[in-house]
């Protein structure tokens, strides 16, 4: 898969069933759909997080492209407090996180609990590549 952000190609990280694409230039992440929900199994706050990724339509960044279908990705707030905005395809092929955006979701404590969490907040917990 080429990254939406720079067109590089990323690389696949697989852990427990949770496939994660990662671009080593730029440092974003892709999450295929439903790849978030395994993330957020058995939390005790996945709906309200899941209810939580509301239209962003006011967003003046740059709306990039999914690398699945093409489309012009939607802005998105995620989280309770609308903390972060994300890039979601607007046919649910996925969500685009830029450099350091998972890794501040971890950090708010969205994962924690999961399977994979120490995992994931190992990688992207930090600053990400420079």
């Amino acid at each position: 898969m080429r990254c939406p952000r720079c067109n590089k190609p990323t690389i696949v990280l697989e852990v427990q069933h949770v496939e994660i694409d990662h671009c080593l230039g730029c440092g974003g992440v892709w999450l295929d759909a439903g790849e978030l929900e395994l993330l957020l199994e058995g939390a005790s706050n996945k709906n309200e997080l899941m209810s939580g990724l509301e239209s962003f339509a006011r967003c003046k960044e740059e709306r990039l492209r999914c690398p699945i279908c093409s489309k012009k990705l939607e802005k998105i707030q995620y989280g309770s407090g609308g903390e972060l905005v994300l890039d979601k395809c607007p046919r649910n092929h996925g969500l685009w996180f830029d450099r350091d955006e998972l890794g501040r979701a971890l950090q708010a404590g969205h994962f924690q609990g999961r399977p994979v969490f120490e995992m994931l907040n190992e990688v992207f917990g930090g600053s990400g590549p420079e």
